[in-house]
């Protein structure tokens, strides 16, 4: 393209500007932006090829599991999945999915109860050493597990508890998951005190305050410590490893075990069904609340 234009002195000056500047830039651009969706989408697809292969692995014979590389199966059978839903040492599949649900739901109840209640006296009630208290409930978060096995594990079986779904749910009834602690306490610091302070005026005491005022505006941090709580209890090994000792009492993470036989053949196929199955409610559970999580991640302090 070319520009012409008069000069001060009566002359002309020609200016040439090309379109092929503006196309490079825009080539570069659409470059650009194609490798980041190339590299996004290999990203995603190394962390989806484990899910992928487990899917697979989950309709292959066992021979084939072992011996192939291959993602796509040579042979496609379904008896993996009867062999999982004929039961294993005698219980029922579906025994142990009730189980996991009656330790996950529990654990939600009264994690989400019981850090609500602690949340509100930190953050809208006034009390002595309230800072100090806070900081100490805080601090053992950088406790790790393993630390408080013994002693809770000492004391649950005094209680003769060992082997039932209490030690599973009653530590979360008392608060002890100082994470959710934190986060509802970061949250329900931002709400406003004037209504609050209204309701004192109407007479309201601070069991009303948090019944009727605080707990409906908190929804979006009860909804975000619901969610993690359910997937965190349901995928929990360690401690229902501990606690629980009769295949009866079993949840699926733990029923997992019983398709490994040291002694003779490890059913690989049925232990790769039940791992699609014990995963499936987390994925269903995650895709019906995911506007929800989003939603309480984004109100709370967890964005930082």
């Amino acid at each position: 393209m070319t520009v012409t234009g008069m000069a001060a002195g009566g002359g002309e000056i020609l200016t040439t500007g090309g379109t092929g500047a503006g196309r490079g830039v825009g080539a570069d651009r659409r470059l650009r932006r194609l490798a980041w969706h190339v590299t996004c989408l290999l990203l995603l697809a190394g962390l989806l090829y484990p899910m992928a292969w487990l899917l697979a692995s989950s309709v292959k014979p066992a021979n084939e599991i072992l011996s192939s590389l291959s993602l796509l199966p040579r042979t496609v059978i379904l008896d993996n999945y009867a062999e999982v839903f004929s039961g294993a040492s005698g219980v029922s599949v579906w025994r142990f999915l009730a189980n996991s649900l009656v330790v996950s739901v529990g654990s939600v109840i009264g994690n989400v109860v019981s850090c609500a209640l602690a949340a509100y006296a930190f953050s809208w009630l006034r009390f002595r050493l309230r800072g100090p208290l806070f900081a100490f409930m805080i601090a053992t978060i950088m406790l790790p597990i393993h630390v408080l096995l013994v002693p809770q594990y000492t004391v649950f079986q005094q209680l003769d508890l060992v082997d039932t779904f209490w030690p599973l749910i009653l530590p979360k009834l008392l608060a002890t998951d100082a994470f959710f602690v934190f986060l509802m306490v970061q949250f329900m610091r931002g709400l406003p005190r004037e209504l609050g302070d209204a309701a004192r005026i109407d007479g309201c005491g601070p069991v009303r305050v948090f019944a009727h005022i605080v707990l409906p505006l908190s929804r979006p941090a009860l909804v975000t410590t619901a969610i993690f709580t359910f997937i965190w209890s349901w995928n929990d090994f360690l401690s229902q490893l501990i606690y629980l000792n009769t295949p009866d009492n079993y949840t699926l993470p733990l029923a997992l075990r019983l398709f490994i036989d040291q002694t003779s053949q490890t059913s690989y196929g049925a232990m790769m069904a039940m791992s699609v199955l014990t995963l499936l409610p987390i994925g269903l559970f995650f895709f019906a609340f995911q506007r929800l999580l989003v939603e309480g991640v984004a109100t709370t302090g967890m964005n930082g």
